[in-house]
């Protein structure tokens, strides 16, 4: 029998559509329709000046907005050349933790309640209200914040941010304990998820999975460790690994990954430089608003930027950050003009989603939804 499961609700894991051929309650063959998702955000970048596709970053992975802005500004700031402040890229570390615990609740919230456990979604939404309040704080969004800019910060952090940010990551710990209380060895969730959905490490690296699934399968590989960026040389922090990929080692390296992402937010707020949080470069940055009404460079700057935006010097990199998904790299070419000759955008999601074929085919079609869940792809990075 052939099945069609999806496509699902935005609001899951995204607009997936998988073909299942059965043979009773056994996949035999597994195939993923991708594409209902489609927004045509690499093409609209080049019609956008530099600083205004930032926006359009924050819509791919509406999970981790904040990482997204963060990959495409240091692959921009490498073309001209920028020195950012230490204050700016430490608090940049801040919140790209932050949003990694954030797209990590998200992940856990829906995973457990695909498997029965409602309770936990409660937990953990409970927990991102809190960050999403203080992304809030800092940028007046709770999600598509656009907080990261090309030469450091779009606004000085707020009043009040390391009580906010303190008092979070005080309590936070106790709440991962929480979770493990209620799923580790949870019978029920340990028969659901031990075994299922395995793949050899050799087969992962062949189909382009990376972050936490090849972490699962026993490679200890993150981008922040082996080509540190934006000041994550000086921050402690482990890899967390297991070598029993499957979807309960997935959700044991997501645990320990809440953990290690706490652990940087705490030494980030303990360590903040300070300083400015944007590089000296007027020609690039928006000069502040109290010297745009008083001085007549700082007023032809901020007319010149906001109705022309600048010029970016001929070239082209490749810049790779360590997404809460995986690997993300934005390859960015320009030809010297004030737009984007090219983004194209290499997202975590295309490569773990290959993947999906090799953990379901042979197993039961129940084990299909734990082996979606514990792959945590988002289709916007898929379709773009």
């Amino acid at each position: 029998m052939t099945l069609n499961m999806g496509p699902q609700h935005p609001s899951t894991h995204g607009v997936l559509r998988m073909i299942l051929e059965l043979d009773g309650e056994t996949v035999v063959q597994a195939r993923c329709d991708i594409g209902y998702l489609h927004t045509g955000i690499e093409k609209e970048c080049e019609q956008k000046t530099w600083q205004q596709v930032v926006t359009l970053t924050d819509r791919i992975d509406y999970l981790c907005p904040l990482t997204n802005n963060l990959c495409y500004c240091l692959a921009v700031e490498k073309l001209l050349g920028l020195e950012i402040p230490p204050a700016a890229q430490w608090m940049r570390v801040l919140l790209n933790e932050l949003t990694r615990i954030n797209s990590h609740l998200v992940w856990l919230g829906t995973h457990s309640l695909d498997l029965g456990a409602m309770s936990l979604f409660l937990y953990c939404f409970r927990e991102r209200e809190d960050i999403l309040r203080i992304f809030e704080m800092f940028s007046g969004q709770r999600m598509m914040t656009s907080y990261f800019r090309i030469g450091g910060l779009a606004l000085e952090p707020p009043r009040g941010w390391r009580q906010a940010v303190g008092k979070f990551i005080d309590a936070f710990p106790s709440r991962v304990d929480e979770y493990e209380d209620l799923l580790t060895r949870n019978p029920i969730w340990m028969r659901r998820t031990k075994g299922v959905g395995y793949a050899a490490l050799e087969d992962l690296l062949d189909l382009g999975v990376t972050g936490p699934m090849l972490r699962a399968a026993g490679l200890a590989w993150d981008i922040r460790k082996s080509e540190p960026y934006s000041s994550y040389e000086k921050f402690d922090f482990d890899v967390p690994t297991r070598s029993e990929g499957d979807v309960y080692a997935r959700y044991q390296v997501r645990m320990e990954e809440l953990r290690q992402s706490a652990r940087i937010v705490r030494q980030a707020l303990d360590g903040m430089p300070s300083g400015p949080y944007t590089a000296d470069a007027p020609h690039v940055v928006l000069p502040d608003r109290e010297k745009m009404k008083t001085q007549m460079e700082a007023l032809i700057y901020h007319f010149k930027i906001v109705t022309e935006g600048f010029r970016v010097p001929e070239g082209e990199v490749y810049q790779v950050v360590e997404s809460p998904r995986g690997e993300m790299g934005y390859y960015v070419v320009s030809d010297g003009t004030s737009k984007p000759y090219r983004v194209f955008i290499h997202g975590p999601s295309f490569g773990n989603l290959q993947g999906l074929p090799k953990m379901v085919e042979g197993r039961l079609v129940a084990d299909a939804i734990a082996v979606l869940g514990s792959i945590d792809f988002v289709l916007g990075d898929v379709d773009r």
